[in-house]
């Protein structure tokens, strides 16, 4: 479980601002995302697994924070990140 080096970078890749960015609110919104995908695929077929419940809710509870602000300071990159990420339909 968790993120590959070769998938962070691919994400991190995608959602960057500039050559050098690697901690923007896009980046970070991006990646908390696919983790966010891959414990509910876990939890799909563990579904007694509260830890990992746990961790989702907290990790989701991080995105909206960061989500929340981003909105706040650059509407407009919320609203092409959101539909870009599938979110908030």
């Amino acid at each position: 479980m968790g993120l590959t080096l070769n998938q962070k970078t691919q994400i991190v890749g995608d959602y960057r601002r500039d050559d050098t960015d690697t901690g923007s609110p896009e980046v970070q919104i991006a990646l908390l995302t696919s983790r966010i995908q891959e414990i509910n695929e876990h939890l799909q077929t563990n579904k007694k697994d509260h830890a990992a419940r746990l961790g989702l809710v907290k990790l989701v509870g991080k995105r909206n924070r960061l989500l929340q602000y981003l909105s706040r300071t650059r509407p407009d990159a919320y609203r092409a990140l959101i539909k870009r990420l599938g979110l908030r339909k």
